[in-house]
């Protein structure tokens, strides 16, 4: 279930890449008392058809959610509230340390479910940046003049109508493939979009602040005795445990 990550947790994952942050969540083992659910893992923490369009800006940030629909007339009559719809609630939640996830989840691959005029509000808040499986519109003045990270399927100069509709902020999402709840912590750089579970979020930096400097140690071994890196990695509960014994030994 949601739960908050402070922000001194959500500091140390600023320090690390998709890919140490991909190999932690798929890692977790199901809760205590979950045991029996095992087939439903982890596994799908990583966003498919999701890419970079802001290359070489990390996104780092608290989950806040908003869910698109397909669209139909009599739709609009509930959806289209100015300031009130569902867009713009979402983006009222989106401060500094948070991440605006978009579910568009269309077969149209160029209906835009963002542009510069809706961002704006996220710019106003200084959200982190937006994520999104749909398409993405007026990039430059985006990623520019609002320095926002964006990762989304496509980029496209049409609108969200015929096929979209905003409808839902605060919810449940599926964004490539991932299940994102409010309040999960993302991770995204130029090889991909990472979600970590809330609740497990303390557990995951834990397990890759570890990882990294067993990384480092085992990097030292593969030099100094000049093996091929399988020797070592990926890296054994064996090797992992002298490098714990060695970190002892330094300190």
């Amino acid at each position: 279930m949601p739960t908050h990550v402070s922000d001194e947790i959500l500091d140390r994952f600023r320090k690390v890449t998709s890919a140490t942050a991909y190999s932690a969540v798929w890692r977790l083992a199901p809760p205590d008392g979950q045991e029996w659910f095992a087939s439903a893992n982890y596994q799908l923490c990583l966003m498919r058809g999701i890419k970079a369009f802001t290359p070489g800006k990390i996104l780092v940030g608290r989950a806040q959610t908003l869910r698109y629909v397909p669209a139909r007339p009599d739709l609009l009559k509930e959806t289209r509230r100015g300031g009130d719809s569902a867009e713009y609630r979402a983006m009222a939640k989106c401060g500094p340390d948070d991440v605006l996830v978009v579910e568009a989840h269309t077969f149209d691959e160029y209906s835009c479910t963002m542009g510069n005029m809706k961002t704006r509000h996220l710019w106003h808040n200084k959200a982190q940046g937006l994520i999104t499986d749909g398409a993405i519109r007026d990039l430059n003045m985006i990623s520019e003049e609002y320095d926002l990270a964006v990762f989304a399927k496509n980029r496209s100069p049409a609108g969200n109508l015929p096929f979209l509709e905003s409808f839902e902020e605060g919810g449940y999402i599926n964004v490539g493939g991932v299940l994102v709840m409010p309040g999960d912590v993302i991770v995204a750089d130029d090889d991909g979009v990472v979600v970590v579970p809330s609740d497990r979020a303390e557990e995951v930096i834990d397990w890759i602040e570890e990882q990294e400097e067993a990384e480092e140690f085992v990097i030292g071994l593969i030099d100094s005795e000049q093996v091929p890196p399988g020797t070592y990695y990926p890296i054994s509960e064996e090797t992992k445990d002298r490098f714990r014994e060695w970190k002892k030994s330094q300190d």
